[in-house]
């Protein structure tokens, strides 16, 4: 890179979770899921500024979160070891769109993005392998958003098949709650021995959620939203919660179900997609800047 200063925007998208099984528990308290993931248009935009000032900095701040707990400022500070130039820093401009809470992976996207534009930035050449080991250590979905195909999960998240489940629209719905995602895993109701599927039935397969029950218990405002949801159709959870989802084969019946969703819930309608938006975007970076 020399001396030339980069920029990259990169938008980070959310995913769902089609299902998610528990089929297990570790010794050392992880549980052992099986999931399917899938990426949606809904998306957070980050923007990097490469510098001389051999730092990181993150905006804007958090309230009651130190810099140094935050995703992004922690995805950063594992690519510094790896950079070609150590003059080059970084800063980070979080434009926050996803919800918090909502069971649709915005901090992980957010991490898996800062692995993917600094691993281009500062020129580190890890591959898209090396850079979803170091994410799992920064969260069990971040493998997913750094590889950015759809795929059937394993372990605890980081055993990857890819897949291209339909892509359909969706209607996604979120109560005014956050879901405390260690509150579910360590809550004695929860199902944690749904039996182990085969990879050949995974895009056949209508599963379900094995955290919803304990969510509906646990927070009456997604139970409320879930009853009102299930009479328009086969209504799920993603992830921990809270967000409830909907799949259309026509965009004008979610259109319609959204006009009458109560105002004191969230929604949106976006498309599935089976490729994530940030390699999208990064692609074409990366051959537009092949081509300087």
């Amino acid at each position: 890179m020399d001396n030339k200063i980069d920029t990259l925007t990169l938008p980070s998208p959310a995913k769902l979770n089609l299902f998610l099984h528990i089929i297990g528990r570790r010794k050392d308290g992880y549980h052992l899921l099986e999931t399917l993931f899938q990426f949606i248009e809904l998306h957070d935009t980050l923007h990097f500024e490469s510098n001389l000032k051999d730092n990181i900095t993150v905006s804007p701040t958090i309230d009651d979160l130190p810099v140094e707990d935050n995703l992004v400022f922690k995805a950063a500070s594992k690519l510094l070891p790896f950079r070609k130039n150590t003059r080059f820093g970084t800063h980070i401009h979080l434009d926050k769109n996803l919800p918090m809470g909502a069971g649709i992976g915005g901090g992980s996207s957010n991490a898996a993005t800062t692995l993917l534009a600094l691993n281009e930035l500062w020129e580190c050449q890890l591959s898209l392998d090396e850079l979803a080991d170091i994410g799992l250590s920064l969260g069990a979905d971040v493998p997913i958003f750094v590889h950015g195909k759809s795929a059937f999960a394993e372990g605890v998240g980081e055993k990857l098949t890819f897949v291209e489940p339909q892509t359909p629209t969706y209607l996604l719905i979120k109560p005014n709650v956050h879901v405390n995602t260690g509150q579910i895993f360590t809550d004695k109701r929860l199902t944690r021995d749904t039996l182990p599927i085969k990879i050949s039935h995974v895009l056949t397969l209508d599963g379900h959620n094995d955290c919803l029950n304990v969510v509906r218990e646990l927070y009456p405002e997604v139970n409320e939203a879930f009853l009102w949801l299930k009479n328009q159709g086969d209504v799920k959870l993603t992830g921990t919660g809270a967000s409830l989802f909907l799949a259309f084969k026509q965009k004008a019946d979610a259109e319609r179900v959204k006009q009458a969703v109560p105002k004191k819930w969230q929604s949106w309608i976006c498309n599935g997609s089976n490729t994530s938006l940030t390699h999208t975007a990064l692609d074409q970076w990366v051959e537009k800047n092949r081509k300087k």
